[in-house]
């Protein structure tokens, strides 16, 4: 007999009850289940306790916010996917946030398909690594699919997951140009939208390119002007 698959478990942290009640009620309505935590502490505490498959954040919470929460979150060594919600929408408000450990970014007020897309999104990147080769490498950089970790040069490096999933991509095109359209039909997963992602592409790439690039002796992650970027090695740094 063939056992039913467990619904996909979402914990939504947000201070607002009537957001809350909407948007769990929503996300149940879909086919999956759901936990609300209505303060920071309230948060980490479950998900401490209990194994969720992505997070919903607010941004504004009373007492610690959302990027702080995010911080401790990820320096904890959690790496459940979170989507992080706000009305900020300042290009330097979307850099904190993704700095903080968030690895997507909704701004607010939202239409509730796309919040459902882009959980659908963050829940089948971090589902897609067994059906492709476990392991990848170039230089001394290997990634993992399968236990999701990302070594250079004997030392572990700490990715976010939408990181680690552009750095897979880039890995899996080693040597060849990767377009910002490309990466935002391939890796965001978003074929419709009304403003580019390049802003938000660069961002995640400049991050990657510190975790990845600094420090060592050889560049792997270059931008191509006006055209994308490639992962490769480069020579040697003066």
């Amino acid at each position: 007999m063939t056992l039913p698959t467990p619904a996909k478990k979402i914990l939504f942290i947000e201070d607002d009850a009537k957001t809350a009640c909407a948007v769990c009620a929503s996300l149940e309505s879909e086919g999956y289940a759901t936990a609300w935590a209505s303060t920071g502490e309230d948060g980490f505490y479950r998900l401490n306790a209990e194994a969720f498959d992505a997070v919903l954040l607010d941004w504004m919470l009373p007492g610690r916010d959302g990027p702080e929460i995010l911080q401790t979150l990820r320096a904890r060594g959690t790496r459940t996917p979170v989507l992080l919600l706000t009305a900020r929408d300042a290009l330097e408000d979307r850099v904190l946030g993704l700095d903080s450990g968030a690895d997507d970014y909704l701004v607010k007020p939202f239409a509730f398909p796309e919040l459902l897309a882009r959980v659908r999104a963050l829940l089948r990147r971090t589902g897609e690594g067994a059906e492709q080769p476990p392991r990848r490498a170039l230089a001394d950089l290997t990634l993992d699919l399968d236990t999701r970790r990302v070594r250079r040069g004997g030392r572990d490096i700490d990715l976010t997951a939408r990181e680690f999933d552009l750095l897979a991509y880039l890995l899996s095109h080693g040597g060849t140009i990767v377009t910002r359209e490309m990466l935002a039909r391939e890796v965001w997963r978003e074929l419709q939208r009304s403003t580019p992602l390049n802003n938000v592409i660069d961002v995640h790439i400049a991050r990657l390119r510190r975790k990845i690039d600094e420090g060592a002796a050889v560049r792997l992650i270059h931008t191509v002007r006006g055209t994308g970027f490639i992962l490769r090695e480069g020579d040697a740094k003066r």
